[in-house]
């Protein structure tokens, strides 16, 4: 393993990866401060600060175990999730949808703002190596995050989604994978399941939208 190169990917991906996370996880608590749940207002979880996100094994521990271990083909972690209690939302049902889309949403929204700083550069004609992988390295880990996290299954958004989508009787059903949910998915990720039947097409189609929303400043700059 390079460490030259180690430390040299690590500073490139540390803002983009720190920003993913935070934002991430404030906007879930954000969404339940405004429909009706104080618990991560009440826990200072409502924040910027990334030390209130960052679960040491989860965020640092399991991607540096993970990288060396692979020689970075495969990168795996996860943030300390702000607590929801879906019974205090003023609508829970239907509440917890938008709880749940908040975090994916802030994720798109900061791809789309790393996607525009990297064609602002383009167009200054500022070349700089450490900046353009940068804002390229903000585009990617944002969208990996919002196609990831959209995945249809408990305790991920995607599951949290879907269990507000669904019927009362079907809800209950997919509800109670949750407590194994961690354990599916992380099965369903090392068989390499989730990224060729989920995360390629999605990712795949989100670039694609960033790409058409960006056309009009692409355009100007160009």
């Amino acid at each position: 393993m390079d460490i030259a190169h180690l430390i040299q990917t690590v500073a490139i991906y540390a803002l983009p990866v720190l920003f993913a996370i935070t934002v991430h996880e404030a906007a879930h608590g954000y969404a339940a401060r405004h429909f009706g749940d104080n618990t991560a207002h009440m826990l200072g979880r409502i924040t910027l600060n990334p030390l209130k996100h960052i679960d040491p094994v989860g965020t640092i521990l399991m991607p540096l175990l993970l990288y060396f271990a692979t020689s970075g083909a495969f990168l795996f972690g996860y943030a300390k999730p702000v607590p929801v209690r879906f019974g205090h939302l003023r609508n829970p049902k239907r509440d917890m949808v938008w709880v749940a889309l908040a975090g994916p949403g802030a994720n798109l929204l900061q791809a789309l703002l790393w996607g525009a700083a990297l064609l602002l550069l383009q167009g200054a004609g500022v070349n700089e190596y450490f900046f353009v992988k940068m804002c390229e390295g903000g585009v990617l880990v944002n969208v990996v995050m919002f196609a990831f996290n959209l995945f249809p299954l408990p305790p991920l958004d995607g599951g949290r989604i879907l269990v507000g989508l669904l019927p009362y009787r079907q809800a209950e059903l997919v509800s109670r994978i949750e407590p194994w949910g961690f354990f599916i998915v992380m099965g369903l990720v090392i068989a390499g399941v989730i990224s060729a039947l989920w995360m390629q097409p999605v990712m795949a189609l989100t670039f694609w939208l960033l790409k058409l929303v960006l056309l009009p400043l692409a355009f100007l700059l160009h």
